[in-house]
């Protein structure tokens, strides 16, 4: 087992456990040292999930969060537009990903909950070393969205329609895409 697949089977565990699970217990469990697996949470952690650790082991706070994938298509000079709309109605950006015809799902990680997290995000592009995910697909990608209601992602969905973004599901997408 390599160390993705070790970090997805910790997230697992600790996903359908019903109480605390030592470092201890995954490293014996799992075949490393406790230290191995402190690190992988710490790494598990900085990519966003809710790791815990309490006084005998780690837990997952799990979400109540509603959430929603939107498929959006915009030009590169709305990409800030796009994501303050969705942070100023309450929402936070979990991730963007594409539907590519050949390579499948790319998905990307993002996290954004504030303008602070877009203008974190804008500049990282400005920089120059990364460009836009959806540029690979003629501007279309999608993004899951979570929030504390499905009231709160009904009026993201206005806003982004509002503001021409959103665009509809074709037929050669994921039938999941189209159930979410």
């Amino acid at each position: 087992m390599n160390a993705e697949e070790r970090r997805k089977e910790i997230l697992a565990r600790l996903n359908d456990a019903n109480k605390q699970i030592s470092a201890s217990t995954l490293a014996r469990e799992l075949g490393v040292s406790r230290q191995i697996i402190v690190g992988d949470v710490a790494l598990l952690r900085a990519q966003g999930h809710d790791i815990l650790a309490l006084a005998r082991g780690y837990v997952l706070q799990k979400s109540a969060l509603a959430e929603r994938v939107f498929k959006v298509k915009h030009s590169d000079e709305d990409t800030e537009k796009e994501l303050c709309l969705i942070v100023d109605a309450g929402g936070c950006v979990v991730d963007v990903f594409i539907y590519h015809r050949s390579y499948g799902e790319v998905n990307a990680k993002m996290n954004i909950k504030s303008r602070v997290d877009v203008q974190a995000f804008l500049d990282d592009i400005a920089s120059g070393k990364s460009s836009l995910l959806k540029n690979v697909t003629s501007g279309y990608h999608y993004h899951t969205v979570s929030a504390e209601s499905e009231e709160i992602l009904d009026l993201i969905k206005n806003r982004l329609e509002e503001n021409g973004f959103l665009a509809p599901l074709q037929d050669h997408e994921p039938l999941k895409l189209k159930k979410k």
